[in-house]
């Protein structure tokens, strides 16, 4: 059986380097000549010029607020959905379309393995000829159809669990008895707690690859005492795959189509080794071919090489964020969004919204100001936060003046222990 998903994971680390920058300016042509933004936003750069990262950190950075403004200034004029980013439109070449939070719209092309996740299902120990339950959303959101395709790709066969149901997902896995899951941390321990409660086991479930949330070592400790294998990745639905866990456990290992830096926040400016700073990322993907963009994820390399063999660039894994925008139960929530509930009722003067409890058990909670809080007004609020960010929250109405003065919209309070 291979030990490593290809020959790329295991290939001298200067010889990976000469690849990627070797690649890179061949993608800043492409990028210019058929992404209608980047033509724009890299009109003065000589693609033949951007031959090493020291050159590569002089090009702007492009954020996913950035990304978001610009798709919908180009929407409102009638133009292109996607803002100019995309290199490929609706038809043949674009099977499916999805929405995140924001909503930003991300293409779906046709190359196999599309978002590069098999890499990342494969280090996490899935072969092929097995099932997988997938439950990532296969609405809206790419997550679904990311891991599908990655597990096709393996040769795999998927059964499209989705999310809810927790029962109808006990039975599905007691019958088919899948080799793994794949889909966030919180539903599978959810899944396996609703078996326990029903007198069930799921003997096959014995490996998994989980996304969406943060997976903290007492969350892995849980699931290896119920005899589960459970591995993270990195991905997003902009860039598809970034990174992955090994059987090392000791960080990340970079996927092998992205060219990563780590930015002090706010700039573009690389830090040293070890350093801590935002994740900027490079994806040689000619259809959506996004240069230096922005996660707003904090992150910083490990030094030394996998102790599997592979030799790519380690990180640490998810460290916060750069920015107030925040993950909760596998969905982002961005500033813009509590502010667009303050605005739905001309009674609010200010907002806070509150992230608590531990990881895989998020508690959102949103204190706003009111001066004099009519009946049913919380309630009210509660349903125009579900609206806006497709999650429920608790609604603490506070008097005028009481949060504090310090700019903050979003307090992620989480422990990550």
């Amino acid at each position: 059986m291979n030990k490593y998903f290809d020959a790329l994971e295991a290939r001298a680390p200067a010889e990976r380097e000469a690849a990627l920058l070797a690649a890179l300016p061949r993608h800043i042509a492409h990028a210019k000549q058929s992404s209608p933004a980047f033509a724009a936003l890299l009109a003065d750069v000589n693609p033949a010029e951007i031959t090493s990262r020291s050159a590569l950190a002089q090009l702007p950075v492009i954020r996913k607020s950035e990304l978001q403004e610009r798709q919908q200034a180009a929407r409102a004029a009638g133009g292109n959905v996607f803002g100019g980013f995309s290199a490929i439109g609706f038809g043949a070449s674009m099977p499916r379309v999805f929405a995140s939070p924001g909503p930003i719209y991300e293409p779906e092309g046709t190359a196999k393995d599309y978002w590069r996740m098999a890499r990342a299902i494969f280090a996490a120990g899935f072969r092929p000829g097995e099932l997988i339950h997938n439950s990532f959303s296969y609405h809206f959101v790419p997550a679904g159809s990311m891991m599908e395709t990655g597990a096709h790709a393996m040769g795999c066969t998927v059964f499209p669990g989705g999310t809810g149901q927790t029962e109808q997902q006990v039975q599905a896995m007691r019958e088919l008895a899948p080799a793994g899951y794949i889909g966030t941390p919180s539903f599978l321990k959810i899944i396996v707690e609703k078996a326990e409660e029903l007198g069930l086991s799921l003997p096959s479930v014995q490996k998994a690859m989980f996304g969406g949330e943060a997976y903290p070592p007492s969350l892995r400790d849980w699931f290896t005492a119920h005899g589960i294998a459970g591995y993270q990745c990195y991905a997003t639905a902009d860039l598809g795959l970034i990174a992955y866990e090994t059987e090392a456990r000791e960080g990340l290992v970079l996927d092998e189509g992205v060219i990563v830096e780590i930015v002090r926040p706010g700039t573009g400016d690389p830090v040293a080794e070890g350093e801590v700073g935002e994740l900027v990322v490079t994806t040689l993907n000619p259809d959506y071919p996004l240069i230096r963009f922005g996660t707003g994820d904090l992150s910083a390399v490990l030094p030394g090489n996998c102790p599997t063999g592979r030799t790519n660039t380690r990180i640490k894994g998810w460290m916060g964020r750069a920015d107030q925008t925040t993950k909760i139960r596998g969905m982002f929530v961005h500033p813009k969004q509590v502010d667009e509930v303050v605005k739905r009722f001309s009674e609010l003067s200010r907002a806070r919204l509150v992230v608590s409890g531990e990881m895989a058990n998020d508690v959102m909670t949103l204190k706003v100001e009111v001066a004099a809080p009519a009946e049913g007004l919380a309630a009210r609020i509660g349903e125009a936060v579900r609206d806006v960010t497709k999650l429920r929250a608790r609604v603490e109405v506070l008097t005028p003046g009481a949060l504090p003065n310090d700019g903050k919209v979003i307090d992620d309070i989480r422990s990550y222990k």
